[in-house]
Formats: C-alpha cells, structure tokens, sequence
C-alpha cells in the first residue's frame, strides 16, 4: 500500500510517499481502508521533532474509513461499516490497522470527510469548552487562530453554550470565517494589537479564557488579557513552544489558572470517546456545527499540504485522500 513515511525530523520536505506493506491486525484490532484522513498541527510537531516519535513512523492521527477485516474478539463491528477515530498513529496511509475500541461508527447524513474533519479537531473544541474551561452564559472567552479548524468550531460551541467570543485572525478573509462562525468581535492581529483591543472590548475587564493554540507568539500577552481568577489554556505551539515562564506571576495578575491539555487525556476512556464524538456528531447532521472542510490533497502531496498549513495558507480543515 501507498504511505507517507517520515525517517528523519524535518520540514515537509522529509515526507515520503512509499510503498510498505498493509498493516497485520491482531487480537482486537480493525483493518480499514482509510477514505478520508485528517492532517493537524500535531502532524506537523512529530515530523519537525518537537514531539518525539519512533522514527521511521506513518504521521497521521485521525481518519475515516471502512472496516474490511476484523480481528479476534472485535465485537460489534462487521464488514463494510463506516467508522472514524482519533489518537492512533498511521492514518496517512491507504489502510490502518487500529484498536477497535478507539473506532466509532460515522452516522448516516455525515460524510466520511465531515468524519475525519470532526474526530480531532471537533472533539478538542469539545473538551475545551465543555471541560477544561466549562463556559457558562456571559463568559468572556479569547480564541486565538479563530478562522482554524479548532478555531471555527470552537466558536459555534462556546456561541451554543452562551459566551461571548473575541476571536483573533491574521488576515480580512479570515476574520469574516471567524464572524460567519457567530465571533462577536474579531481581531486582526496583524494590524491591531491584540491585548489593547481585548481590554477595549471588555471596557477593561479582560477575558475569562484565553484559549491559545498559537503558543510563543501569544502567549504572554493573552495572560495579560485574562481577568481576575481567568484561564489561560494553551493546547497548542503553531508558532514554537512556550519555553520560559514564571508560575509565580499568576498570583499578581489576578490568581490565575494555567493548564496545558491535550486530546488524549480527554479521549482516555471509552465513556468520553463516545460523548463527545456523539454530541460532535449530532451537532454537523443536524446542521447546528458547520465544518469548513475545503483543503482536500492526494496522500502523493501531504508535503504541500504540510506547506499550507504551516503558511497559514488554509483555514478549516485539511483532509488528505488515499
């Protein structure tokens, strides 16, 4: 079968596209042949090293596809069944084997792209809003790379759940995404400054979250945006790694709360799997969420789409197809 392969940290330039062998399942395991995969910032962090993985490995954590093989003791699934999952390695790729148990069906009326578009991206809007920093009606919240893949359904959540959202973007085609996803107020970062228009807007107060995918490049001054007892969650390094900091200033900027999250932890039990990839679902088929899934790349051009990405060049979801 046909994969991209990475044997060595890099830009998208190490990306290979290789034959390997189909995947053998085992006890438990899925064999799918992937349909839709999706690519994410954290592709981008293995493939450059700032998260270590096994070298050489298949990038790839979401996808969505059709079971063709099932392995000892998969109940529960059956041959032909259309299924999506998150948090398992190798989704770049024309088949993947995966735990049965991380899989979970893909609803009739839900595309097999809105699929892959939903498992990562969606069900971080998800825990983010929903658990991390459970919005309430009235909260003030910040979301930084608005017009994104995380960003766009982020809005539409905390916009479901009563907040109020400032959204930053870097471009004018960006910040109308970011108000057609219901933003109440929208930042054009590479004209304005962000902290004085967020103080601006809140008439002082400063935002009860900051949600910050960006990292290095903003994370400072979103802290300074929080107000008293506010939370700074960072769940992303799209411009490089907060590398230096100081615990000891939340205290004086108002007792504030830092945590850095990620899907995994979210995802860890079956229970929460299926919360909120159901609630995700249910929310794009009966239209209340709207995916933005327009960047679609051949598995051949994963590098370009590697390119696009970190350009700022998309906004949404990027889907590669097998």
């Amino acid at each position: 079968m046909k994969a991209i392969r990475v044997n060595e940290h890099g830009g998208p330039e190490v990306l290979a596209f290789v034959d390997v062998d189909t995947p053998c399942i085992g006890e438990g395991e899925v064999l799918l042949k992937i349909e839709s995969a999706g690519i994410n910032f954290i592709d981008t962090y293995q493939r450059s090293g700032l998260y270590q993985i096994p070298l050489p490995s298949t990038l790839g954590l979401e996808a969505a596809g059709t079971v063709v093989e099932t392995g000892a003791n998969v109940t529960g699934l059956n041959i032909g069944d259309r299924v999506a999952y998150t948090n398992v390695a190798g989704a770049y790729a024309e088949f993947a084997a995966v735990p049965a148990d991380k899989l979970v069906a893909i609803p009739d009326g839900v595309s097999f792209d809105q699929g892959a578009a939903a498992m990562l991206q969606g069900c971080t809007a998800h825990y983010l809003c929903m658990s991390t920093y459970p919005v309430k009606a009235g909260d003030r919240c910040l979301i930084h790379a608005a017009a994104g893949g995380v960003g766009l359904l982020l809005i539409q959540m905390v916009k479901m759940l009563g907040g109020f959202v400032i959204g930053t973007v870097s471009t004018k085609a960006k910040a109308e995404l970011a108000r057609d996803a219901g933003a109440d107020e929208v930042i054009l970062y590479t004209e304005q400054d962000f902290h004085s228009e967020v103080m601006r807007m809140t008439d002082g107060a400063g935002v009860n979250v900051a949600y910050d995918s960006v990292g290095d490049a903003t994370f400072a001054k979103s802290i300074d945006c929080l107000a008293r007892f506010g939370h700074m969650v960072l769940y992303g390094n799209a411009s490089g790694p907060v590398t230096e900091f100081n615990p000891a200033t939340l205290g004086p900027k108002g007792s504030l709360f830092l945590t850095r999250p990620t899907l995994f932890d979210y995802l860890a039990s079956r229970a929460d799997l299926e919360w909120r990839s159901g609630e995700v679902f249910t929310w794009i088929k009966d239209g209340t969420l709207k995916l933005r899934a327009e960047h679609f790349y051949p598995l051949a051009e994963a590098k370009s789409a590697h390119q696009a990405l970190e350009g700022r060049q998309t906004t949404g979801k990027v889907i590669l197809k097998p």
